[in-house]
C-alpha cells in the first residue's frame, strides 16, 4: 500500500510566533517517530530562496501587487514539485510555514487582488496538493508587529523586512482575512490563540495536531 503523508500548514500575520511553534511541533512529532519535513514559503527550495530574496527585500518596495502574486506562485510551483509532493508520497509529515492561505490573506484580502485569479494560480502552482490541517495563529496586530520588528533588529534580518514596513491597517486586513478563511473552512482550519506563553500555545498546537493525526 502506498504511503500517505500528512500536510500541515501554519499561518498568521507577521510576528504571530508560528515559526517558533513550527520548530517545537517538528521536534514533538520526531520524538513520536514521525519523519518530519519542516519547510517554508517563500524559500523552501534553492530556486525559492532566490525568489524570497526579491519578495522580502525592502528594496523591492516598488514591486507591483500582480508581480508579487506571480512570484509567490512561481515559488510555490517549484516547492510543491521539488519538495512537498515527494515528501508526502513517502509518508512524511510536512510542516509548511505559509502556503496558499497566505496568498489569499495577503494578496487577496490585503492587496485587493481578484480572488478568482488567486484561486486559479493556487490550483496551477499546487497541482491539487492541499493541506490536511491548517493552524492559524491569531494575535492583535500591534503585538505581532512589535514582535516582528524586534525580531528583525535582534536577528539582523532587516533585509527581509518588506512586509513589516507596511502600515498596521494592512496587517489588520491580513488578520481579518485569516479569520475569514478559518470561519469558512472549520474542518481544515483551526484557530490558535497566540497571545499566551510559548508553552501554552504549543500545548494547543499539539492537541490540534495529535487529534488530526
Amino acid at each position: 500500500m502506498e504511503a500517505k503523508g500528512f500536510f500541515i500548514t501554519l499561518e498568521g500575520i507577521d510576528g504571530c510566533g508560528k515559526t517558533t511553534q513550527a520548530s517545537l511541533l517538528a521536534q514533538h512529532l520526531r520524538e513520536k517517530g514521525r519523519e518530519v519535513v519542516h519547510t517554508r514559503e517563500p524559500g523552501g527550495t534553492a530556486i525559492g530562496s532566490r525568489i524570497r530574496a526579491i519578495l522580502l527585500d525592502p528594496g523591492s518596495a516598488d514591486i507591483t501587487a500582480d508581480t508579487e502574486l506571480l512570484l509567490y506562485s512561481a515559488d510555490r510551483a517549484q516547492h510543491v514539485a521539488e519538495l512537498i509532493e515527494p515528501a508526502l508520497s513517502r509518508g512524511a509529515v510536512v510542516l509548511c510555514d505559509r502556503f496558499t492561505d497566505a496568498t489569499a490573506a495577503y494578496q487577496g484580502f490585503a492587496r485587493g487582488l481578484d480572488m478568482e485569479t488567486i484561486q486559479a494560480l493556487n490550483e496551477l502552482s499546487t497541482r491539487g496538493c492541499r493541506p490536511d490541517l491548517t493552524l492559524v495563529f491569531d494575535l492583535p496586530v500591534e503585538v505581532a508587529l512589535s514582535r516582528a520588528r524586534g525580531r528583525n533588529d535582534e536577528n539582523g534580518s532587516s533585509h527581509e523586512a518588506r512586509f513589516e514596513q507596511e502600515e498596521a491597517a494592512f496587517h489588520e486586513k491580513v488578520r481579518q482575512g485569516y479569520l475569514g478563511i478559518a470561519s469558512c473552512d472549520p474542518g481544515r482550519v483551526k484557530g490558535i490563540d497566540a497571545s499566551g506563553a510559548p508553552e501554552a500555545v504549543q500545548a494547543a498546537v499539539r492537541a490540534a495536531v495529535d487529534a488530526a493525526l
